[in-house]
């Protein structure tokens, strides 16, 4: 039912556990000075005395720590180790090389500073709470790998109580990323997102967040599965982020699991630590397109993917079509920022997918659906976008 893919065999990027963990030793942090402190002149400016004066002047008047502390561009990244890559609930210590790892790709790609912050709880009160007592510290905040349903309430609690950006990546990040290749595989063979019978594997913070992602960019038939089945209306087993969900999507009243849905289906989208069998994929529409974005392990090896598949896409770094966060969060933050944003909008999410698919540009191609992850380009595009984005919405200062 479904035609081979013309685009090339992906060809993996062998990795040594030596290179791994010796890339990890002590860290992959530092933190950098800005100001010199080689003689007892700097020593006093930078410290005491001098340091008192400009914390008299910010007592004075606490807008000033904008300006002479690196609070207003320090994002912090926050976990509770719940739900980390596609290894579960590994705890925040065993979380904390992916965290390092984040703050790593803020400096990289945006130039932001950025520190983890691995929290020992897992009570959104408790996390709430946290940050609020810490709000001084920084200047914006990237939840990152919590589990859901907390995460939904944790993201909506801590965007109510501070005054600054907070955007659960695996919400958005994947969301964003997610629409943008979606929209350049649809290009690739001239169709529109509105005409495409959409599947996505996982109803947890990623599978929820591109659904309605997908739903307000235009799409008209998203159909989305936990590991029950497909999210309906006539179920009775689901929680109140499911029951809204089914309300949306599931135009046609599909029932069943993953052959029903994907029978037919024209895209589909794995947000899930799930598998799918080779059998299934063939099942999908002539010209079908698969996003395999569990990480480390896809849904379904890419290789066997485009066996059936025209458009194939993994999250990981070693296939080509990697739709990988890093495409998003740098940029949307900097955005952020820069325009004073008091919040991150869906506006601003939606402003920040086209940028990353403009881009690509002519280079747009089956294998080539966005831009690679270390395109000096996206983050700066992002930025721009997410920027304007804010200031005609007027969340900013």
């Amino acid at each position: 039912m479904s035609i081979v893919s013309d685009a090339p065999t992906p060809r993996k990027v062998e990795l040594t556990d030596e290179e791994i963990f010796s890339s990890h030793i002590d860290g992959k942090l530092s933190v950098e000075l800005t100001a010199p402190l080689e003689t007892q002149r700097d020593l006093s400016i930078a410290y005491t005395p001098g340091v008192a004066q400009v914390s008299r002047a910010i007592a004075a008047d606490e807008t000033l720590a904008d300006r002479y502390t690196w609070t207003n561009r320090l994002v912090v990244v926050v976990s509770d180790g719940s739900a980390v890559l596609g290894l579960g609930d590994i705890g925040p210590r065993a979380s904390l090389p992916v965290m390092e790892g984040k703050s790593a790709l803020f400096k990289k790609f945006a130039g932001l500073n950025s520190i983890p912050l691995v929290l020992d709880t897992k009570d959104p009160d408790e996390i709430v709470e946290t940050l609020i007592r810490l709000r001084p510290s920084f200047g914006a905040v990237n939840l990152e790998d919590i589990s859901a349903p907390r995460c939904f309430e944790i993201e909506r609690r801590v965007i109510e109580a501070l005054d600054c950006p907070v955007m659960h990546d695996d919400q958005h990040g994947t969301a964003i990323v997610a629409l943008a290749a979606l929209k350049g595989a649809a290009k690739v063979q001239g169709r529109e997102l509105a005409g495409l019978r959409i599947v996505i594997s996982g109803a947890g913070a990623a599978g929820v967040a591109v659904a309605n992602i997908l739903l307000a960019a235009g799409a008209a038939d998203v159909t989305v599965l936990d590991s029950k089945g497909i999210v309906s209306a006539e179920r009775t087993d689901l929680n109140e982020v499911k029951v809204d969900l089914a309300a949306r999507t599931n135009p046609a009243g599909r029932h069943g699991g993953l052959i029903e849905a994907l029978d037919g289906a024209d895209v589909f989208i794995g947000v899930s630590a799930g598998t799918v069998p080779e059998e299934i994929v063939a099942r999908m529409a002539d010209g079908a397109i698969v996003f395999a974005l569990s990480n480390p392990d896809p849904e379904i090896h890419p290789e066997v993917a485009a066996k059936h598949a025209a458009i194939v896409a993994t999250g990981r770094s070693d296939f080509p079509n990697q739709i990988n966060n890093v495409l998003a969060f740098p940029g949307v933050f900097k955005g952020a920022l820069d325009a004073g944003a008091r919040r991150i909008t869906e506006g601003m999410k939606l402003a920040a997918a086209e940028a990353i698919l403009s881009v690509v540009g002519d280079e747009l191609a089956v294998d080539k659906i966005v831009p690679s992850p270390l395109d000096p380009r996206v983050a700066p595009a992002v930025a721009e976008a997410v920027a304007a984005a804010a200031r005609a919405e007027g969340v900013t200062d």
